[in-house]
């Protein structure tokens, strides 16, 4: 059997750390076969030579820009079967630009609520809360979360405004605060796949700093996932 080939393509905003994040999963594809190949920006996407030839893409870029060619080789290599997978902002809140990347994702960061205001130090840790990870029916019975529990993380808590073709494998609730505007607890996707075309999509929200890749739950999630949406036979 010839070797799988995974792509990593990381950049966008330096606050989700795109190279340290993704340098954590590196050694795990090698080890399960993949031939790995870095890019540091998505301009590989407009390669449709390469793209074909992959297996799976693992994405890591916050925010940035996405041009027509690049996000035309992406939808076009999922639908024909590439894997993708992503976490945190580096898939769910990449190329704002691009409603076509949104509804190829099928989930949008819309926001992570903030501590009270008393509270906040104007930092990044201004938006840790402790929130649960819930995992759903269906996630109890999928391959990249069977045998898991509902976990619980001190992190940003992603809001995500999202479309009904997804399936959700587990979901994170935002509680009602005296400091928010909202009037009843929202519940958003926190880990969800996407059948695209050929192609599988796997996203989950939690990721938004190294230690939060290395918490055991968040890692075999990503780590199931790669796996699971490498393209199949």
């Amino acid at each position: 059997m010839s070797e799988r080939k995974a792509l990593v393509v990381r950049g966008g905003w330096e606050g989700h750390a795109p190279v340290e994040a993704t340098e954590l999963f590196l050694p795990f594809l090698r080890e399960n076969g993949f031939e790995v190949r870095v890019e540091e920006s998505p301009e590989v996407y407009a390669d449709t030579e390469a793209l074909a030839a992959t297996d799976l893409i693992v994405q890591s870029v916050t925010m940035s820009e996405i041009s027509h060619d690049q996000l035309k080789g992406l939808r076009d290599a999922v639908a024909a079967g590439t894997g993708m997978v992503g976490w945190h902002g580096g898939i769910a809140d990449s190329y704002r630009n691009s409603s076509d990347y949104l509804q190829l994702i099928g989930g949008q960061f819309a926001t992570h609520p903030s501590k009270e205001p008393g509270m906040c130090k104007g930092s990044q840790e201004d938006n840790y809360l402790p929130y649960t990870v819930e995992l759903t029916e269906l996630g109890r019975k999928h391959p990249i979360m069977e045998g898991l529990e509902d976990f619980e993380l001190d992190t940003e808590q992603y809001w995500v405004l999202h479309d009904d073709l997804i399936d959700v494998l587990a979901t994170t609730t935002h509680p009602v605060r005296p400091w928010h505007p909202w009037h009843r607890p929202i519940t958003s996707p926190a880990v969800w796949t996407r059948q695209w075309g050929e192609g599988r999509i796997v996203v989950a929200t939690p990721g938004h700093s190294v230690d939060i890749l290395q918490d055991e739950n968040v890692r075999t999630i990503i780590e199931r996932g790669m796996l699971w949406a490498t393209r199949t036979a």
